[in-house]
């Protein structure tokens, strides 16, 4: 290993780096959170409860998948809590679980067209 030109310096943003390091079931909490939006499909419903609430019917409408692969992404975002579920009436109506999840997404699509 060559020696660093700056060692004094980077050993300093080394040590702040693990000071302020999540601990690790965070890590973990946060990992699964990513992934359980990362997939395709999960994704394009996420995408789809940023204009509002809405059912299952009409989320599978707006993805263009069945009804029956919506349910069992949303069962997966719900369990995770990106997504929350309410009854009204027959009907249960889906909304992202909060705005943290709205500035993620907002987030990414400004990180996707940014230009290095």
């Amino acid at each position: 290993m060559t020696n660093c030109n700056h060692e004094e310096e980077h050993a300093f943003a080394a040590a702040r780096a693990k000071m302020n390091m999540p601990k690790e079931e965070e890590i973990v909490s946060l990992s699964t959170a990513f992934k359980a939006i990362s997939e395709p499909s999960r994704l394009k419903i996420l995408f789809a409860l940023r204009q509002g609430e809405m059912c299952v019917f009409h989320i599978t409408e707006a993805v263009g998948s069945t009804q029956s692969a919506v349910s069992h992404q949303l069962r997966i975002l719900r369990d995770n809590h990106v997504i929350k579920a309410r009854r009204d009436g027959q009907n249960v109506v889906y909304s992202l679980a909060d705005a943290h999840v709205m500035a993620l997404l907002s987030l990414a699509c400004e990180h996707l067209n940014c230009k290095f």
